[in-house]
């Protein structure tokens, strides 16, 4: 092993022999700032595109207004991304501060109510997503336009989604990583 804490692997790849936690720490941290940050950009391109939608067509004298609120699904894809990106607004300052201060999630109540929120969150996307894509379809036989710009929101929300649920993993180390077998019984719960 050399001097720099750095081993020869028997291929060309540099072994690391660091157990540095507080780097491990300071990773997780900034991949679930990202995410969050992510999550809230999407979330709000999801609503205002899905949000702001509407086409007008006009059958034998008669004019019919597309807009998302004539489809529940989006309604609830406008609602679920909106509260995702509210709530990963809030979080997102919380690791901030966190990053700043340079603590670590030590409180296992704080960190099961993170993770139950994600969870929450991630469900509630999950589903959301889910309901937008099989409901959408009904409407862009007949209104394209309309049709274009929900497709741009519902992948905006697919992005968001795929996010939540990586975040929602990441939560789980967290909080999981509290129970490992260096800890002691005496943590505080």
């Amino acid at each position: 092993m050399s001097y720099l804490g750095v081993g020869v692997s028997p291929g060309t790849v540099p072994v690391y022999h660091s157990t540095n936690l507080k780097l491990l720490d300071k990773r997780i941290k900034i991949a679930e700032l990202v995410l969050r940050f992510m999550i809230l950009g999407l979330g709000v391109v999801a609503v205002v595109l899905i949000g702001t939608d509407s086409q007008v067509k006009v059958f034998f004298s008669f004019k019919k207004e597309a807009k998302f609120t004539d489809v529940k699904a989006l309604v609830f894809l406008v609602v679920a991304n909106g509260l995702a990106a509210g709530y990963s607004l809030i979080q997102g300052l919380r690791c901030v501060v966190s990053l700043v201060r340079g603590s670590v999630l030590f409180n296992k109540p704080l960190a099961w109510a993170i993770f139950s929120a994600d969870q929450i969150m991630a469900y509630v996307t999950v589903s959301a997503v889910a309901g937008a894509g099989q409901s959408a379809v009904k409407v862009c036989n007949m209104y394209e336009k309309f049709c274009n710009q929900v497709g741009e929101g519902v992948a905006s929300a697919v992005v968001a989604c795929i996010s939540m649920v990586l975040l929602s993993c990441i939560s789980s180390f967290t909080l999981f990583r509290l129970y490992g077998p260096n800890k002691t019984k005496s943590a505080a719960w």
